[in-house]
């Protein structure tokens, strides 16, 4: 029997799938996850949408049945934090003083909620959404004719506002820059999902200051700078996230930004791997290091990570993809836009729920962001993949054919 023991450390996208792939790749040894959720690893994009509303419930979030590890001889050691790495004796400390010994180590320890200093913030009902945990925390707060604050315009504060909008409750989502969204897209698409939220009743704020949360045990509203007060039954704080790297970095391992790996999601110790939100990679299509917060690059990462670890390196080329669901859109990014130029539009973003916005560094097509575009999103997915580009003058004609736009 073999002697080897894979301990991976984080109970996330990743971690299920490299525990899974391992035995796929033919890893014949012990394989433990160690995860700080009482839960084996479950789906965690639901937590803004269904989670908050309560439509799914926790079994039916998790990524893979307790069974399955049972079955694959996967142990899992859940409710547990690790303290501590001794790379020089090849094992991980948990909080309780116990110890578990390695022969090789996966990091795929997330993120975490960014927090901010504004007075109040301990106040019971103002939240952050990160787990399962804090989904349930705040569905104590929600129902129709109440009122909430979100604090933060980006993906996960529209997904949690439109939500509690559709169960009837009044919301408010505050954003201290000019537009939502706009540390990760155009103008345009700000634009249009400003005007979407608006739509569907809820209150958007931007250029906003907070003065503070206002409330005796509970919350009860948020001061801004301006002196108006927003009632609220519930805070939600959601401005961003923080790649988990205090372990990497108290261990020694190279962290810039995220926890550094290779292309064959090496760390600097080339017996610990890492995948997912934690790690900053190379990536050959953008000729960039890369930190994605993403589904797609937990499993793909993860793939790589367990072929590495079982001897096969094959070098990570993927490329980044992304969806964000909100009322009846489903947006669909094919692609990382960041250093763009220039983003033309096909369809109108200015009426409908319907169009897709083509991003350009010079005349090289960068990403797409597609709503409700399922055709334009698989076909852009395809050929940025195979480096291939698109006619701008092209992609605003939609008599043309898809598939004209990107043969040029």
């Amino acid at each position: 029997m073999s002697t080897e023991h894979c301990v991976i450390i984080g109970g996330s996208h990743a971690a299920a799938m490299l525990a899974a792939s391992l035995r796929q790749e033919g890893w014949e040894g012990m394989i433990s996850i160690v995860g700080a959720d009482p839960l084996p690893p479950y789906h965690r994009p639901p937590l803004s949408k269904a989670a908050l509303s309560g439509e799914k419930t926790d079994s039916e979030l998790l990524i893979r049945p307790a069974e399955f590890y049972e079955k694959n001889n996967i142990d899992l050691v859940l409710g547990c934090e690790v303290s501590k790495i001794d790379r020089d004796n090849k094992k991980v400390i948990l909080h309780d003083g116990a110890e578990i010994a390695y022969t090789k180590l996966a990091l795929t320890t997330g993120a975490r909620v960014r927090k901010i200093p504004i007075p109040g913030s301990e106040l019971e009902g103002v939240c952050y959404l990160r787990d399962l945990g804090d989904a349930h925390q705040i569905r104590k707060f929600l129902g129709a004719g109440k009122s909430a604050v979100v604090i933060g315009g980006g993906y996960i504060g529209l997904e949690a506002a439109a939500s509690m909008r559709k169960m009837g409750m009044n919301v408010t989502v505050l954003e201290a820059l000019p537009r939502v969204l706009a540390r990760v897209t155009s103008p345009e698409i700000s634009a249009f999902y400003t005007r979407v939220h608006t739509e569907e009743g809820t209150k958007i704020l931007t250029d906003v200051a907070i003065e503070k949360i206002e409330g005796g045990n509970f919350v009860t509203g948020v001061k801004l700078a301006d002196g108006q007060v927003l009632p609220a039954n519930i805070v939600l704080i959601g401005v961003g996230v923080l790649p988990a790297t205090e372990l990497a970095e108290a261990a020694g391992l190279e962290v810039d930004n995220g926890i550094v790996v290779d292309e064959f999601a090496r760390t600097s110790d080339h017996d610990i791997v890492a995948a997912g939100d934690c790690t900053r990679h190379y990536n050959p299509i953008y000729d960039a290091q890369l930190r994605l917060e993403s589904v797609q690059n937990a499993n793909d990462q993860a793939k790589v990570a367990a072929k590495t670890l079982c001897g096969t390196l094959e070098a990570y080329r993927a490329l980044p993809w992304f969806w964000s669901d909100q009322y009846d859109l489903k947006l669909q990014i094919a692609g990382f836009s960041a250093g763009f130029d220039k983003v033309v539009l096909r369809g109108d973003a200015t009426q409908g729920r319907s169009f897709a916005a083509f991003y350009f560094n010079g005349d090289k097509l960068l990403a797409v962001d597609a709503i409700n575009r399922p055709k334009e999103f698989m076909m852009a997915k395809r050929f940025l993949a195979e480096g291939k580009t698109a006619d701008p003058a092209k992609v605003i004609d939609e008599s043309v054919d898809l598939k004209e736009v990107f043969e040029n």
